[in-house]
Parts: C-alpha cells; structure tokens; sequence
C-alpha cells in the first residue's frame, strides 16, 4: 500500500438527540475519552462532540452533533446502518455482562464473515457493534476510563451499509477507492480497505424493498475515510471528479482537512486528512476539558455558549476516573 491511498476510515459522523445522555453513554459506558468539545462549524449553536482514543487517532473518532429536540430516524435505505468497533477477542463475556448491567440489550453472541460480534443499540437507537478479533494492544487506548485497557474498545472494525442495490457502489469502491472485495453471503458483500491494524470493512447490505432512511437522532450522517496528507486528498478530490461523481472544494475542520461526495447508493462519503490532528489547541492532557472554536467563531465564543444547551463533562471522559 502506497501513501496515496486510502488506509481505512478516519472517523464517522452521526446525529444525536440529548447531548448529556449522548456523552455519558460513550464515555461512562463505553469508556471512550471525550477528545473534543466544539461545534458544528455550519451550525455553531449544535455541539460537536469527538470521542475516541488517548489522542483522537483517526481510525478511532465516533463524533456526533447533538439536537436535543430531535427525533428518532428511520431506518432504511442508503444508510449506513451499523458502526462496528473492534474489541479484543476475550472481551466478550466481559461486554455482555457490562451492557447487561447498565440495561442495554444485546443481541448475540453472533457471526458474520467468520467474526463473532454482539449488538446493540445507543441511546438514541443508532446500532452498535463490538466484533471479538485479534486486534492487537493499542498503545493510545484510553487507559483513564472505566473500562480495564484488556477489554477496550481499540478502533473501529467498520461499517454496515443499506443500499437499494450494490452494482454501481461497489464498482466504485473498488474500481476507485481501492477497496477489496473480501466474501460474499446472500445478499451482503464486504468489502476491505486497508492492511494491518487500520483495515476498515464495509459491508453492503442489499435490502431492496426497504423505503429510503429518514436521517435524525440515531442516523450516521457520514463516513471520513483516511488519508496522508493535504497533497494525497487534493489527489482523491481530482479522482472522485473523474469518476463521475459532485465532490466538494476542501474544507478546513480544523483538526482534518475534507472533502465530501455522495457514493451512488446514497451514503455520504468524506476523505480526511490526518494532520493537524487534536492537540493543535489543546495538550493532550486536556483534550475535551474546555469548548474549542476555530478561530473565525472565537469572535462569538459568548453568545455561542449562550445558545449552546449546559453538559456536565464525566471525569472519565477527561483526566481521572
């Protein structure tokens, strides 16, 4: 694998309901440390909320914009449907009872392509999952959470896919994202990107007879997949334009550089960069302890966090258990 190419996802981006429950969930449940608390750049009055590992590695980043009126989604299709983390392979009996105990049903143990996974659901009914593999020991788990660094989260695994059919999806992914087709079964085909320990899946679950999703609370919005560096992204920007496809003008986030596209199913695609990275403006000890805003809202700093709804960050999600 080159340095041009995608090396697996960067992030995935998602919609929520009640900010406080959202960030207690991932952080006292889950034990993902809280890396970044901004805003939604477009909608500054919405929180943008990062979790992740020691550091925010891409690879590791669920963030989710919160609106604290909103209702559920409607699942369907061109979605993605499932976020899958990675979990160490004797974490399983573990997580069961952990999940049980804080009153979250789980669904399995279960097996897709030969990956033994359980599932469930967030506060919001976005579906989870937590796939038992050798993953290896990563150094920048979050070793302050609740959750003892044997049985941690490592990274994403990848994702499920909803689509109403998988031809043109899937000539673009691998005639021009690189991805591999890895098995098929029924009416879903997964699909590899990447080697080692950032390999991300995506898995495209042919349904259609399904009506189209209805984006809101518990919908991922959208799926960042990794890249280098500015120069390698300009390259993929020029490349999804030959394939056909509207890709936008790079945007500045701040902590990534991006461009966006729609992939033919209907699921919106993100290439990110990896630097800056998340300790541009705060050290790594204080990541996620103060609201953080790029500097053309500083300006507005006050009466953003006028508009923005009180949160009470767990110690978990910080510095300290």
């Amino acid at each position: 694998m080159t340095n041009s190419q995608i090396s697996g996802i960067h992030h995935i981006t998602a919609l929520a309901s009640d900010p406080q429950r959202n960030l207690d969930f991932y952080t006292d449940v889950l034990g993902l440390r809280l890396v970044k608390r901004t805003v939604n750049f477009d909608a500054p009055d919405v929180y943008h909320l990062y979790y992740g590992d020691e550091v925010g590695n891409p690879g590791t980043l669920l963030t989710f914009f919160p609106f604290p009126d909103a209702a559920r989604g409607k699942r369907g299709t061109g979605e993605v449907s499932s976020v899958a983390f990675a979990a160490p392979l004797a974490a399983r009996d573990y997580w069961i009872h952990r999940l049980s105990q804080h009153g979250i049903n789980v669904q399995g143990p279960l097996e897709r392509f030969n990956e033994e996974l359980i599932r469930f659901d967030d506060p919001d009914d976005l579906q989870l999952e937590l796939v038992f593999g050798g993953f290896g020991v990563a150094s920048t788990i979050w070793k302050e959470g609740p959750v003892p660094a044997e049985f941690a989260i490592r990274r994403f695994r990848g994702v499920t896919v909803t689509l109403a059919q998988s031809k043109n999806t899937g000539a673009l992914l691998t005639d021009t994202m690189g991805f591999r087709l890895s098995a098929e079964d029924g009416a879903q085909v997964r699909y590899v990107i990447g080697t080692g320990a950032s390999q991300a899946t995506l898995d495209d679950d042919v349904s259609a007879s399904l009506p189209p999703a209805r984006m809101s609370a518990g919908s991922v919005h959208h799926i960042a997949w990794q890249v280098a560096d500015d120069a390698v992204q300009r390259l993929w920007q020029q490349k999804i334009a030959e394939a056909g496809l509207s890709v936008t003008e790079i945007v500045d986030r701040q902590y990534f550089h991006s461009i966006y596209y729609r992939e033919p199913g209907g699921v919106l695609f993100e290439i990110a960069t990896d630097p800056p990275g998340f300790t541009n403006d705060e050290s790594k000890e204080n990541l996620g302890t103060h609201l953080m805003l790029p500097p053309w809202l500083e300006l507005h700093r006050r009466q953003i966090e006028e508009a923005l709804p009180s949160i009470s960050v767990p110690a978990a999600a910080t510095v300290g258990k």
